[in-house]
């Protein structure tokens, strides 16, 4: 089969034996394959990546001189079943699949280790318990969105923000997008995206933004005023000053009674906005810190592959709760799955562009450009080497 190596940060279209799925696998052929900012970053970074995840017990992550084919992001076709498989799935039948597989005695991150070979290629290996079908007729195109989504969606559960606070996602990429329309499947009513490009903010309003900031122009915290938010130390001296006045002359209940109340439905801690940083450059987290409201939450999605420095008495002046997330739940790669086939969230502004094999370097060189591309799919069976108009998606 044709597949796309990288070995020493260079992209080249090999031949490669046909894989033979092991005990309760599936080989599927790939339909298409997304092009993730993941994949971008251990074209050049994957030594420093592989050394991360050593420490935290994991030694399979690919390295620079070791080829692999990159790939996480899929909708394919199941061709065969390996031994020992339920065959809940027929042949035939369009699936997505949680990319982890497992070899041996290990499980290894599709497309990101060796021994897990990923989409850029004909044919992949998945697991079949982590294989759900394709529901509603849903194309191939939008199917591939369903594990960029669902990390959009693990950071937004995993942010906690509730319907009437102002959500603010800072860069507007692949990731930044995802989490922006999870946001509005979710019911928030106040998103405000951010991003100095200006064919990204045109796909974050395409995807749900209610509010598009230019930061060159605009800073995206600018109407915290007009939410409640607190921006200086001397409006929270106010706050709990004024409080305290108006409890002390409850004449019936004592005030500590109320404050209790107040902090168990969570109407203790002042108005502040959820931020969902999604850049993941080195400075964003510091300069998030000193410019967003007291209070705020910051969720840092955005991977950031250098060291970074952050004022930590800044973040504690401001009380800022700051949160790390990383990929989704089996749960929640479903639950991303039928939002997309219910129509509830609408993946089509994010594809902008497809791809062969012979031109995945190209698209590489055109995910550069923030203002031409989000997300470039690879279809193995096209024969363009230059990233052409995503079709028609929905």
């Amino acid at each position: 089969m044709r597949a796309v190596t990288c070995t020493d940060a260079k992209l080249a279209v090999v031949d490669l034996p046909t894989p033979e799925p092991g005990r309760g696998q599936l080989l599927l052929e790939v339909l298409r394959c997304g092009i993730c900012g993941s994949d971008l970053h251990a074209r050049h970074n994957c030594d420093e990546l592989a050394d991360v995840t050593a420490e935290i017990g994991y030694g399979g992550m690919f390295r620079s001189d070791q080829p692999v084919v990159l790939g996480h992001e899929f909708c394919g076709e199941i061709l065969d079943h390996g031994p020992r498989s339920r065959k809940a799935l027929r042949a035939g039948t369009r699936v997505v699949a949680f990319p982890l597989l497992r070899k041996g005695k290990d499980i290894h991150p599709t497309g990101l280790s060796a021994a897990a070979p990923g989409g850029y290629a004909e044919q992949l290996l998945v697991e079949e318990s982590l294989t759900f079908p394709v529901p509603n007729g849903l194309s191939s195109d939008l199917a591939t969105l369903t594990e960029p989504m669902a990390v959009g969606l693990h950071a937004v559960r995993r942010s906690e923000i509730r319907k009437g606070q102002v959500a603010v996602v800072i860069g507007c990429g692949p990731v930044g997008l995802a989490v922006i329309c999870m946001l509005k499947a979710n019911g928030v009513r106040t998103v405000i995206a951010s991003d100095f490009s200006a064919g990204r903010r045109a796909l974050a309003a395409a995807c749900g933004a209610d509010v598009v900031v230019d930061p060159a122009q605009d800073s995206p915290f600018g109407s915290a005023a007009s939410h409640g938010h607190l921006i200086t130390g001397p409006e929270v001296f106010e706050l709990a000053v004024a409080t305290m006045e108006k409890l002390r002359r409850l004449p019936l209940l004592p005030w500590r009674r109320v404050w209790q109340a107040a902090e168990a439905i969570g109407a203790a801690t002042p108005k502040h906005p959820v931020i969902f940083e999604c850049v993941g450059v080195p400075g964003v987290i510091d300069q998030l810190i000193t410019a967003a409201p007291l209070f705020s939450r910051v969720v840092v999605v955005g991977v950031c592959m250098q060291p970074d420095r952050i004022r930590p008495v800044m973040a504690i002046n401001k009380e800022i709760d700051l949160r790390f997330v990383l990929g989704y739940t089996p749960a929640e790669f479903l639950d991303a799955l039928r939002l997309l086939a219910d129509g509830k969230v609408n993946g089509a502004p994010i594809l902008t562009g497809i791809v062969g094999l012979a031109g995945v370097d190209a698209a590489f060189t055109a995910l550069g450009d923030a203002d031409l591309h989000a997300k470039i799919l690879i279809d193995p069976q096209s024969t363009a080497a230059e990233p052409t108009a995503a079709p028609n998606s929905t």
